[in-house]
């Protein structure tokens, strides 16, 4: 006998803030988000094991789109949380993670790997777009490369507050200038996986095209969910321990 798993106080990732869970990719076999009933669209992915079931596999010139639904255009506050797998960049920035703007050089929101990162010095840029980008950059995150991370990025309207968690962890905290109260996305396309919007064939943006500076996810995504809310860090943090261990 054993008893079951508590994790402050959940015992399965799905208890976890249902009521502001507005986008849920598995990755299990499927491109749907299980929230809104969405099929994404695949260009060259596959699947894999991950670190619950299957995971999306990525590689060059590989993504997938998804039309997103309006509770995810019309964020306010946000949480994204998910699991990556890949090796550090060797032929550009690795885009993770993209609600995009179709007019704009970067998304609306836009999460991604900086050129140069390694395991001592990780480097993580999130833009998000409020009346301009507004870019939010995290370094010397260590130990992001070669193994099962969870990434989870928060904004919190009320503060301004953004913050990045590794593994449940909190490991960068701070404001951007400009960037404060609600959200209010404009010229919202489709939400990208596996690089970022403007590496898609045809770009996701009428700003630009590709850039010989970024590059695709080669490793693997998996478990990516959006909160329309800055979760807390004892949220995240039973999160991550849940999901690392297949619950």
């Amino acid at each position: 006998y054993a008893p079951p798993l508590n994790i402050g106080g959940y015992t399965s990732a799905k208890q976890l803030a249902p009521g502001n869970l507005i986008a849920y990719w598995a990755f299990n076999g499927s491109l749907v988000d299980s929230i809104s009933n969405t099929a994404g669209v695949n260009t060259g992915t596959t699947f894999a094991t991950g670190i619950k079931g299957e995971a999306l596999q990525g590689g060059a010139n590989s993504y997938v789109l998804s039309n997103p639904s309006a509770k995810v255009t019309g964020l306010q506050s946000f949480t994204i949380t998910e699991w990556i797998n890949t090796p550090p960049p060797s032929n550009g920035i690795i885009g993770l993670f993209s609600l995009s703007n179709k007019s704009e050089f970067w998304g609306n929101i836009e999460v991604f790997i900086e050129n140069g990162s390694s395991n001592e010095n990780g480097m993580l840029r999130i833009h998000i777009n409020k009346g301009g980008d507004k870019t939010y950059a995290a370094n010397n995150v260590l130990n992001l490369f070669g193994k099962w991370v969870g990434l989870a990025v928060s904004y919190d309207a009320a503060t301004g507050v953004v913050k990045v968690f590794v593994n449940g962890s909190r490991v960068s905290t701070g404001t951007v200038t400009g960037l404060t109260g609600p959200l209010a996305f404009t010229n919202s396309g489709n939400l990208v996986f596996g690089t970022v919007q403007f590496q898609t064939t045809p770009s996701q943006t009428t700003s630009t095209g590709r850039q010989d500076w970024a590059s695709f996810l080669t490793g693997k995504i998996d478990e990516v969910r959006i909160y329309d809310k800055a979760l807390s860090e004892q949220e995240i943090g039973s999160l991550a321990k849940l999901e690392g261990r297949g619950k």
